[in-house]
């Protein structure tokens, strides 16, 4: 709409008002006209005349009084065994890793004393993989935490963190902040492993203006959206590889080759993964990394502990380019390792961001934990990291891991992982010598593992490929 004067007054406002209907009109006209022709492009055909289809309609229980079994108001461990299987059986559930006919095989837990389980039919288990690497104090609980958690939900058991701050949350907060070393602040308490990753990466992104985030092929992080696109391993695939800004890199310990070739000694080893890793961070753009994202060692992939020099050579790259060093802590955390926390391991490391969960509570309620540095806590006075929960902080969870946590340091627990571990290694080398199925084994503090192989030496499966019959046979 052009306005042509032969005289440099100003329109009166009454010109001005008529000229903005007429180009209210002229655009209302314009979208209607553009409207029509998408219709017309996408469907071919008017838009629809005809009334909506009509759903069928499905029965939602809008019954004044639910009809359930009985049975439900009977005390807890009174079933059968018999009754177990039968609602098991009539009320199928879905399994998490593994497919869900597995429950079939999954026996009935009763009860649980120090580092062993008992089902139904009186077997005793072994178990020997703290179920999923986090019943830390084993399963019978001192009294101490289940006391703390009866005196909570008494008190008040759930109050918003947004809201409100009960005591414990205050002190808890505090304790871990003595704990953590160098300027590491305690942040936020998520629920789980995953949900700490998924704030922790938020957060840098957040902090540094940055999106991408460089984590190893050989690596877990979780079974959410962000945490399992930085997985590297096979459950990346399942989720995670539709999620942009993650990045894969190689660590020290590939498949089928070995940094700096396979005559390398371990120092040699160590810059060649360095160079290639720096290779990586200046073809991806410095200025586009927010984090590198690294568990401590390497967990379920395969308990690898990183070499003298890797991890401060880790964050020294990062101090050069501005990137944040992200440790994941959630296998690690809370003196699996014989240190309170994995990269302690490392001399001179400290990294930006920590994340904690599993041995946080000792895996009796879902609980992890964010640390950061002061910088970054300092960052967000003024604005929010752009992540929340319901449950964040939750004052049971808390009470129960202030509690948890009080009992490593009082009896010293840190310490006595240190002084299990050589007969914890000596017995994984003497599996290895006794089984040809055994090709090595990997430990530090009280986690380790075993390279099962087929007795002729080679891998018997690689995770791109099928599940055998002896995985099923087995679940």
């Amino acid at each position: 709409l052009t306005f042509i004067s032969t005289t440099p007054n100003i329109p009166t406002m009454s010109f001005v008002k008529e000229a903005s209907k007429f180009v209210r009109r002229k655009a209302h006209t314009n979208s209607q006209r553009k409207l029509q022709v998408q219709i017309g492009v996408a469907g071919s055909a008017a838009p629809r005349l005809g009334a909506l289809p009509k759903g069928q309609a499905k029965k939602n229980s809008a019954k004044t009084v639910l009809d359930v079994d009985a049975k439900h108001f009977q005390p807890l461990g009174t079933w059968t065994s018999d009754q177990l299987n039968q609602s098991r059986a009539e009320n199928p559930f879905a399994m998490g890793w593994a497919p869900s006919q597995s429950r079939h095989a999954v026996p009935n837990m009763t009860h649980g004393e120090g580092v062993y389980l008992f089902d139904d039919k009186g077997n005793r288990y072994l178990d020997w993989t703290s179920q999923a690497v986090c019943s830390n104090l084993g399963h019978d609980l001192p009294e101490s935490i289940i006391e703390a958690a009866t005196y909570q939900m008494r008190l008040l058991p759930y109050v918003y963190g947004d809201i409100g701050q009960p005591e414990v949350n205050t002190r808890m907060n505090q304790l871990m902040n003595e704990i953590l070393p160098g300027d590491l602040r305690a942040a936020v308490y998520p629920s789980s492993g995953s949900e700490a990753n998924e704030a922790a990466i938020t957060m840098s992104r957040r902090y540094t203006g940055k999106q991408k985030i460089i984590s190893w092929y050989r690596s877990y992080h979780g079974g959410t959206s962000n945490s399992s696109a930085a997985t590297g391993e096979c459950r990346r695939w399942m989720n995670g590889d539709s999620t942009p800004g993650f990045v894969k890199a190689f660590n020290p310990f590939p498949l089928f080759f070995k940094p700096g070739g396979n005559d390398a000694t371990e120092e040699q080893m160590v810059e060649a993964s360095l160079v290639m890793l720096e290779e990586q961070i200046l073809n991806e753009g410095p200025d586009n990394i927010a984090s590198i994202m690294t568990e401590s060692v390497l967990g379920s992939g395969g308990c690898f502990i990183f070499p003298p020099g890797y991890m401060q050579g880790i964050q020294a790259l990062c101090e050069q380019y501005g990137i944040l060093l992200h440790v994941d802590e959630v296998m690690m955390g809370f003196g699996r390792t014989g240190k309170m926390f994995g990269f302690q391991n490392y001399d001179g490391v400290v990294p930006d961001i920590v994340t904690c969960a599993k041995g946080i509570s000792s895996a009796a309620v879902p609980m992890s934990m964010v640390a950061c540095n002061e910088k970054i806590l300092d960052y967000f006075e003024d604005k929010s990291i752009g992540w929340g929960s319901t449950y964040a902080g939750h004052p049971v969870a808390m009470a129960i891991s202030y509690e948890n946590t009080k009992y490593l340091l009082h009896n010293n627990i840190v310490g006595r992982v240190q002084s299990l571990a050589p007969l914890f290694e000596s017995c994984l080398q003497q599996l290895v010598e006794d089984h040809p199925c055994i090709k090595q084994y990997r430990a530090i503090g009280l986690f380790g593992c075993l390279d099962v192989q087929d007795i002729n030496g080679k891998n018997p499966k690689l995770q791109h490929q099928a599940a055998n019959e002896a995985f099923f046979a087995y679940k």
